[in-house]
């Protein structure tokens, strides 16, 4: 592998990387070290191991490396749409063109010539967007041109934008199509059809669980027909609507039901997942007749029609169920499981039937299309093989011979910067297009997709048996025994590794870009040095909701991910069925294979707080029970809906609210770990890092640094320590830039076991992570993710360094910009290192006044403290240029700027935050 420039240059200086403190030379990995070095110190690598230390972005002969554990390179022709996410996309009648809704980038619509091959228009409510419309929110589905194309309807939150088609494909002239809420749920729009001469729409209504017909002329809802829940995919065959229910059928007396946007929806009672999954018809020559429904596999998405079949893609249950429309009966399943290591996690999420008889389905989280021969419903098919795709391909179509397919994330956030660096908001998407080749040329394909998502024979190991093997940190095989009892999963908030590690010399960072160096974070700085720097380490995800579902079902679910255009129905999926995977959690794999769990706030959705609970009390008290042993005197309580993880929560340990402070979290721990001790797998939600709290940015992360390194220090002085091991993570990395990617993130290995001063470049992701942990405690893998995965065995030695860690006391004063000092008192900060970046000052300069200002007036408005605090309701850029500004006193530009703005003036303002539903 090539290695950069910059790489050779630090490699000489991590050589020394800590020799002068520790007396002696420090071992390496870097990038050319092979694997073989690591396994030295007595783990080997799974089969899936292929990354080597390449890193996002870097193109090679496998394909271009993505945070996902995946190459990419796609067959045929790709179009990179530098515009966000496309969520969903259409082609015109005459199939000229590409009407695509996008998020993420500023926009909402965006228009692709075919014929030219390039983006012709884009479309949201920038002022300089030519037409303007109201919002950038768009649903997970559409939009849809009229059979005459000379109108296209955009799905957004409460309606559709009526746009009118211009002869050369651009739109113009946005008319709003209002449906009311009805109560507190917002229409929430998913797929459309017109009828076949044009005057009327049918609309999936989401957000309240029926269909409707709308005069396309005048806008107004003429029927309504209740349906099962969260209609998704809708197709029309001739007098019949066929409605896709995500959610399945209504519950029934008895069931168990987990909430999910208002309705109790029947679910798994351990898991919280879905278990119903019907598609409704609706008979349109006899509207009142009942609506009938049809079971099919859970989660079902898209629909697609074509010579008397409906097929279903069914994304949770990873198989397509094919409807006879002469009887409306399911005639056929095709599994879509194209790897026999795992059953669940391709998630199929749109099919099409091409004129010579291949059905095309694509497989979103394994970045292919699977390829069927169909002859007829009753038939079965027989599979072909996989083509590859970029990331994330969520709709397919046949435009003559050519197959057209957009990709949700095209080629991850790898969008142009001005150099300062990248943001996991930074999204792109693309479209491709081929024409079908012969078979011969797609099983040789099929093996290039294996390759890719590295999907090898035996990559889960199950021990037969009683065991007999000799303990090791990481076991080969599950089930074997470790040498590891207790894991610690510390989950942190949306900081990049340049952000916080950035000024470390020995790993590959950029000191430019580091606002909590070394004196805001000595503990984290103090623990790379002492357990090893992990310097190409990635998140998946560009948000919470995203970044905690990596993290506890190793897996972004197709719901999810569809949801990202307006996060209206659910953004913390913790309380919504939908969101839950039917194979599980972390926590419910521990509990399958026999182990203990306790929840400290990971994954937690309600919180209450009695009154008095302010920052400054918790801090008070926080200091008086570390001073006294005494309990809290302002009992909180967390919870969570799904009842597996409720039952192993500690609830007095809050989830996130930037009004908690971390340290008073790390004191309730402390007590509950001091009186029972740790389970099995232990996690944790530590949020201050977050920022938006009452006390100043550096201090918050100040706040989280002490927090983690208290908890290090009081595990690794117990008698736990010797068989213990703590994996800190941040649950996403996009409050900040990162120079080499966005979704490169500060993680730590810190155990006895765990390799120790050392500069670890090899990929990681927290994928890997989630394996290594289910790896040490015999959890089987819950999908194809983490079953393809690579443990990070070489992280580990089978030669144990038992010295414990000191937390170093907090440079930065933790009281930092609090408006009203606590009544125990400002803190006072420990001296600051002279060799590292000082810590901001918090007074505003005169001149920065009235722009400081208007930025408070902003984050006042943002749910970033109380009991409904939303980690990521800002807006992802008003947020970062705000904490950038802070952490520089108000004194030097966002990177790749030249001013300082106002709120409303960020580019990047308009770009909708994760979750802005108020």
């Amino acid at each position: 592998m090539q290695v950069t420039r910059r790489r050779r240059r630090v490699q000489k200086e991590r050589a020394g990387f800590l020799a002068g403190r520790f007396g002696r030379r420090i071992p390496l990995v870097t990038a050319g070290t092979s694997a073989l070095a690591l396994v030295a110190a007595g783990a080997a690598f799974a089969q899936t191991h292929q990354f080597g230390s390449q890193q996002v972005g870097q193109h090679t002969r496998n394909g271009q490396v993505v945070s996902s554990d995946q190459y990419i390179a796609p067959y045929g022709d790709r179009l990179v749409v530098d515009n966000g996410k496309i969520m969903s996309s259409t082609v015109s009648p005459d199939g000229t063109h590409l009407a695509a809704s996008v998020t993420d980038g500023g926009s909402a619509l965006a228009v692709v010539d075919l014929k030219n091959w390039k983006v012709q228009q884009v479309v949201g409510n920038a002022a300089a967007s030519s037409p303007r419309i109201k919002g950038n929110d768009v649903g997970q589905e559409g939009p849809v041109y009229s059979p005459d194309g000379k109108q296209l309807w955009l799905g957004q939150t409460d309606g559709y934008t009526r746009f009118t088609v211009n002869a050369d494909g651009t739109v113009s002239d946005p008319t709003y199509v209002t449906i009311p809420a009805d109560g507190s749920k917002h229409a929430l729009v998913a797929a459309a059809v017109f009828s076949a001469d044009g005057s009327t729409v049918y609309s999936a209504v989401n957000g309240q669980n029926r269909v409707v017909a709308i005069d396309a002329a005048t806008g107004a809802v003429e029927q309504s027909w209740t349906v099962g829940t969260a209609p998704r995919g809708l197709v029309r065959v001739g007098d019949k609507l066929y409605v896709s229910n995500e959610g399945g059928r209504p519950a029934k007396a008895g069931d168990t039901t987990i909430n999910s946007y208002g309705t109790q929806v029947p679910a798994d009672p351990k898991t919280g997942a879905t278990t119903t999954g019907t598609v409704s018809v609706i008979d349109l020559a006899h509207p009142a007749a009942p609506v009938a429904g049809i079971a099919v596999g859970l989660h079902p998405t898209a629909l697609y029609a074509k010579k008397g079949a409906v097929f279903v893609t069914n994304t949770a249950t990873n198989n397509v169920s094919v409807i006879s429309t002469a009887n409306d009966k399911v005639v056929q399943t095709i599994s879509t499981q194209p790897w026999p290591e795992a059953s669940v996690g391709y998630e199929p999420d749109a099919a099409t039937l091409t004129d010579d008889g291949h059905l095309l389905v694509t497989l979103g989280r394994a970045n292919a299309v699977a390829v069927y021969r169909y002859t007829s419903p009753q038939e079965p098919v027989s599979y072909v093989g996989l083509l590859p795709t970029d990331y994330f391909p969520a709709e397919i179509t046949t435009v003559g011979k050519q197959v057209v397919i957009s990709n949700t994330r095209g080629i991850d956030a790898r969008r142009p910067t001005t150099g300062a660096g990248h943001a996991t908001h930074d999204t792109t998407s693309s479209v491709q297009r081929f024409t079908l080749p012969d078979d011969s040329v797609i099983r040789a394909q099929t093996a290039k997709v294996f390759q890719q998502n590295g999907w090898t024979s035996g990559s889960v190991k199950v021990a037969k048996g009683k065991s007999h093997a000799k303990p090791v940190p990481v076991p080969t095989r599950l089930g074997d025994p470790s040498t590891i009892k207790h894991v610690f999963l510390i989950v942190k908030e949306n900081r990049t590794y340049d952000q916080v590690l950035g000024d470390v010399p020995q790993g590959n960072g950029d000191a430019s870009l580091a606002e909590f160096g070394a004196n805001v974070t000595p503990n984290q700085h103090a623990l790379a040095e002492q357990f090893g720097l992990y310097d190409n380490t990635y998140d998946i995800g560009t948000n919470s909701a995203e970044g905690h579902n990596w993290l506890m079902q190793a897996d972004d679910p197709e719901y999810t991910e569809s949801s990202a255009g307006e996060y209206a129905r659910s953004y913390d999926t913790e309380d919504d069925a939908l969101g839950h995977q039917r194979t599980g959690f972390l926590w419910s794999g521990a509990q399958a294979a026999g182990k203990s769990v306790r929840d400290f706030g990971e994954f937690q959705q309600f919180l209450t707080k009695p009154s008095g609970a302010s920052w400054q009390n918790l801090y008070c008290d926080a200091k008086n029970m570390d001073a006294t042993g005494q309990g809290t005197a302002y009992p909180l309580n967390s919870s969570s809906p799904i009842p597996s993880l409720n039952d192993v929560s500690v609830h007095g340990f809050p989830k996130f609210d930037t009004s908690v402070p971390d340290q008073y979290r790390y004191q309730i721990w402390k007590q509950d770990f001091e009186k029972n001790g740790p389970a099995n797998l232990n996690m944790f939600w530590l949020s201050s890092d977050h920022t938006g709290g009452p006390a100043s940015p550096a201090a918050q992360v100040a706040d989280n640094d002490l927090a983690t390194g208290r908890i290090v220090d009081e595990i690794s002085h117990s008698k736990y320590w010797k068989d213990s091991a703590i994996f800190v993570v941040e649950d996403d990395s996009q409050a900040g830039l990162d120079h080499v990617d966005g979704h490169r993130a500060p993680v730590q290995i810190i155990s006895p076991w765990a390799q120790h001063h050392t500069v670890d470049s090899h990929y990681y992701s927290q994928i890997t992570m989630i394996r290594t942990i289910e790896q040490i405690l015999g959890i089987h893998p819950m999908n194809q993710k983490d079953s393809a995965a690579t443990p990070m065995s070489g992280a580990f030695t089978r030669h144990p360094d038992y010295t414990p860690f000191k937390a170093l006391p907090n440079r930065t004063s933790l009281t930092d910009g609090v408006k009203t000092a606590p009544s125990c008192g400002v803190d006072t900060p420990a001296p600051q290192d002279p060799k590292a970046a000082p810590v901001p000052a918090t007074k505003v300069p005169a001149s920065a006044r009235t722009l400081a200002s208007q930025w408070s007036t902003w984050k006042s408005q943002q749910r970033l403290t109380g009991p409904n605090a939303v980690p990521d309701y800002a807006n992802p850029a008003q947020m970062n240029h705000y904490t950038w500004y802070q952490t520089h006193n108000w004194a030097k530009p966002y990177p790749g700027e030249k001013k300082l703005y106002a709120p409303s003036d960020v580019p990047g303002a308009f770009i909708p935050s994760s979750e802005n539903d108020g």
